[in-house]
């Protein structure tokens, strides 16, 4: 039956994974296979051409795995690739783009930070969106350049993660934002980190949720949403190595499979 078929989910690495988990707690009798592009990360350093290739590289071989829908857990593929994969492929895309529109409509400093990849925020749909919701306010954008090698090696607890994260939230800091939009699906797992950095009078924002609420809303629309009570199964790739992996889903009692797989 087409219901059973799984949620396919790719990204340049393990940041949707992030995505992942929003996914499969709202959707929890729904199998998914999530594919890791690690190899190939990050996204945001290579050129648009790149980024096509490995999209459709990820969304074939999902395609072979039978997937009924696939989510583009990455901001930077998302913003430079889901038209052309619309465009070419007869099966329902769900994007990940920086949540510029929440933080602008709700800043009462009239500042808000967003701290994305450089694919991103050089890509025409983010700047798009970014001049739709911008009038009036000051946008802080800042290339979170080096975070992603570090949480794809596992040294999210670094003293370099922590400089890092200082020299970029800190001249946001400095011009009073009062929301910071995480544009990259990698972001999230430094949330606890950043929070030290930015205190607790700043919102972070990132897009996880809402990304696990439309997979819901396309599904019962298409009516391939399964509801049965059957034990789902999820199968992770990564085409580099899967420890940083095993480390993030290792409090989770699910029915998973991580495996090295050359893609």
């Amino acid at each position: 039956m087409s219901h059973k078929r799984p949620i396919g989910i790719f990204d340049s690495g393990i940041g949707g994974i992030s995505i992942w988990k929003e996914i499969i707690t709202l959707l929890p009798n729904e199998n998914t296979i999530y594919l890791a592009d690690s190899k190939n990360a990050p996204y945001g350093q290579k050129s648009k051409e790149e980024i096509i290739e490995f999209s459709v590289k990820n969304t074939e071989l999902l395609l072979e795995r039978n997937c009924k829908l696939i989510v583009i857990a990455c901001n930077t593929a998302t913003t430079n690739t889901i038209k052309y994969l619309r465009a070419n492929y007869n099966i329902p895309f769900i994007g990940i783009e920086p949540a510029i529109k929440p933080a602008a409509l709700q800043t009462k400093t009239n500042a808000i930070g967003i701290l994305a990849t450089k694919g991103t925020l050089s890509s025409e749909l983010f700047n798009s969106t970014s001049q739709k919701f911008s009038e009036g306010i000051n946008i802080i954008e800042q290339i979170g350049e080096g975070l992603v090698p570090l949480i794809e090696s596992g040294n999210i607890d670094s003293v370099e993660m922590d400089n890092l994260l200082r020299k970029y939230l800190n001249p946001m800091l400095e011009k009073n934002i009062d929301y910071l939009v995480l544009g990259c699906s990698h972001y999230p797992f430094l949330i606890p980190k950043i929070r030290k950095i930015v205190g607790n009078k700043i919102t972070i924002i990132d897009s996880g949720e809402a990304v696990a609420k439309q997979t819901l809303s396309i599904l019962k629309q298409q009516h391939k949403l399964l509801n049965n009570n059957i034990k789902p199964h999820h199968k992770l790739y990564s085409n580099s190595g899967i420890t940083t992996i095993q480390q993030i889903v290792n409090d989770l009692k699910k029915n998973y499979l991580i495996k090295k797989l050359d893609f």
